[in-house]
């Protein structure tokens, strides 16, 4: 596992128990994302996305946290093979952080009635994009942080406020959701969108605890694999009511 100095931004690589405390962050990509080329050629602080690797690496050196994990730039995506091992290991990197920072980048500064009808928290994209499902659900601690860094609540204070957004009742929000069917993880995922058809899958495998290799180009054929994946391990019916 490569994870991120949070004094330095320089990168470093750990094995099996010898992975140290670190902080995670969760985010919707943007344009001109830092990815790990970047950043090991320099090019990072003259990107938009270096804004972002500051910001996290700022709260977390703040809250004692000497490492972080930033997806864009902590896994070589040139290497198919390390791709594939990342993707089925995020789930569990996620569960294993410390703390989850989610940045809501179109939830203003100057907000403040984040439960208010039509706020910019509750329209945020973050809700709506596959793979932060599991970035919502599997680690122990998640905080949410606005545009500017400004630390504005939890999973837990906004426990009802998100069930109302996602439809995740509060007892899955908050460690419960092993106990939750097939069927009704399927329904969290169902309004969800990736930026590729075979994502829609891949991004639910930590959720139902399967591992399978990735074949990007399969299309709508990856979600089928899931599914005969879950089959191997679960008895639950509700996956053919689904």
């Amino acid at each position: 596992m490569r994870l991120l100095d949070t004094t330095t931004l320089k990168l470093h690589e750990f094995f099996g128990s010898e992975i140290p405390y670190y902080a995670i962050l969760s985010h919707r990509w943007g344009a001109d994302e830092v990815t790990f080329q970047d950043l090991q050629q320099g090019r990072g602080p003259t990107m938009a996305g270096w804004a972002k690797i500051v910001g996290c690496s700022a709260q977390a050196r703040k809250e004692g946290w000497e490492y972080a994990w930033i997806d864009s730039c902590c896994i070589d995506k040139s290497s198919s093979a390390e791709l594939s091992e990342a993707i089925n290991s995020m789930f569990q990197w996620y569960r294993n952080s410390q703390v989850c920072y989610a940045y809501l980048v179109d939830v203003p500064t100057e907000e403040e009635d984040h439960w208010g009808e039509g706020s910019a928290f509750r329209m945020s994209e973050w809700f709506t994009r596959g793979w932060t499902l599991q970035e919502l659900l599997a680690p122990d601690a998640v905080f949410f942080f606005n545009r500017g860094w400004a630390e504005i609540g939890t999973r837990r204070t906004f426990s009802k406020l998100i069930a109302s957004i996602t439809s995740i009742h509060e007892h899955f929000l908050e460690g419960g959701f092993k106990a939750a069917s097939v069927a009704q993880k399927f329904s969290w995922a169902s309004k969800r969108r990736t930026l590729r058809v075979e994502d829609t899958a891949y991004c639910l495998m930590g959720l139902f605890r399967v591992h399978m290799p990735l074949i990007y180009g399969e299309g709508n054929d990856a979600f089928t694999r899931l599914q005969l994946e879950i089959m191997k391990i679960s008895d639950d019916d509700s996956l053919f009511a689904w």
